[in-house]
């Protein structure tokens, strides 16, 4: 299991082309990355999503795409002549205006911006590609170690809970079949105080009794929790189960409602309403695995 959140870097160097990559992921539905790269690399954009999307199924990662050129390859540098004519115009007529010292040389205005470019030729395609590979998937190994470690922790922490949420079944499961036994013994003793010694219809009272254990039976959904639980055991074996253990969440959700919600007893209210806490605390961990 992994975790959605992590850290990951990588660096490269060939040939005197160094590239970067950082990785930082956090918790989303869905795979969404968010790429901020050189212009010069994109032509590769596909690419870095597809080695990205081959290691992560799930998360929002924002990608940070540094380069540098330090080879020796030919360079030329280009001049904004206009822009130049410009800036020494400018400082003609500062001077002219204020009568200051004209300090503006030739270095003051090679120095300054978008004056002069430096233009390389276009580089080659094959080197970019290799270079990008081999730092994405270094990066993105880099970011898968963080997010096994922290995946390991949250699923030794759901199958404590998972653990929980079976003993609050078991509990379930014992206390349901009394439920009816004490809604007959009850109801015969408020009939009994009701009527003194007025002898009351029997039939109609077992009647009574067997319209509450239908309306109250919640045998199938213990039943169902029981599976969900099994199944859940299951799936946090699984890569990538983050999905499914979600929807399997919600399912543990609605048969432990249904049981609150047909339930006449105090004690497996108090029981379902615990069983209730846990699969929340279950659902928040869930949101945090891929």
């Amino acid at each position: 299991m992994f975790s959605m959140t992590g850290y990951g870097k990588a660096c490269k160097n060939i040939e005197g082309r160094e590239l970067t990559i950082e990785l930082k992921a956090v918790n989303h539905r869905f795979l969404d990355l968010n790429i901020k790269m050189p212009r010069i690399f994109n032509a590769f954009e596909d690419l870095l999503r597809k080695i990205i999307s081959g290691k992560i199924s799930r998360g929002h990662v924002d990608v940070y795409v540094n380069f540098m050129d330090k080879s020796e390859r030919e360079k030329s540098v280009q001049i904004d002549v206009g822009l130049a004519k410009g800036y020494v115009i400018a400082s003609q007529k500062l001077n002219e205006q204020f009568n200051l010292t004209d300090d503006f040389t030739l270095t003051s205005l090679m120095r300054t911006p978008d004056v002069l470019k430096v233009v390389a030729e276009d580089d080659d395609e094959n080197l970019l590609r290799q270079l990008i590979e081999q730092t994405a998937n270094e990066a993105c190994d880099n970011l898968n170690k963080m997010r096994e470690f922290e995946g390991a922790k949250i699923k030794a922490d759901l199958i404590a809970r998972i653990d929980n949420v079976e003993t609050f079944w078991g509990q379930i499961k014992q206390q349901a079949p009394i439920v009816a036994k004490d809604y007959a013994e009850k109801l015969k003793i408020r009939i009994s105080e009701a009527l003194a010694d007025v002898k009351y219809d029997e039939a109609k009272f077992l009647n009574e009794v067997a319209f509450f254990v239908d309306k109250s039976n919640v045998d199938e959904e213990i039943a169902r929790l029981g599976s969900h639980i099994a199944h859940f055991r299951g799936i946090v074996e699984e890569e990538n189960a983050g999905k499914k253990l979600d929807f399997l969440v919600q399912e543990l959700n609605r048969e432990t409602n249904t049981i609150c919600s047909k339930s006449n007893n105090a004690e497996l209210t108090t029981i379902g309403l615990a069983l209730k806490n846990e699969i929340e605390k279950i659902r928040e961990q869930v949101q945090n695995a891929e």
